[in-house]
């Protein structure tokens, strides 16, 4: 029971990371502005390039929620913990293409620390 909250914080994580991805494979233009780019023009080839953004976000929530089948917080906190660099790598991207500091921060930095901090709470909660 005492890893009942990170583990339902995982769970949030993982479907919020899988909608996005569904929004990037779906309707790419309507979400093109909230990564933090600059948002370039919204033509087939961008739209293109945007859908493996949405196959890595959805592939990613999909191993959270395939982890947590096994009943094994660990093997979640490990994934959680493997997932935490895509988060890390989105911020990395943002900042040193002079995109939206802001939003590298609030969005993509925040979602690696909490992942993080998840991630080592199940890892420890044995």
């Amino acid at each position: 029971m005492h890893n009942a909250i990170p583990l339902i914080v995982a769970a949030l994580i993982a479907v919020g990371i899988l909608v996005i991805g569904c929004f990037y494979l779906v309707s790419p233009e309507r979400i093109l502005g909230t990564f933090g780019l600059k948002p370039p023009a919204s033509d087939a080839d961008t739209r293109a390039w945007l859908r493996p953004k949405g196959i890595r976000d959805v592939a990613a929530g999909l191993v959270v929620l395939a982890m947590m089948l096994t009943a094994d917080g660990r093997l979640v906190g490990i994934a959680l913990l493997v997932e935490a660099v895509i988060p890390f790598g989105d911020m990395s991207i943002i900042l040193a293409s002079g995109g939206s500091r802001s939003r590298a921060f609030s969005v993509h930095g925040v979602t690696c620390a909490v992942m993080l901090v998840v991630g080592l709470l199940l890892i420890h909660a044995i």
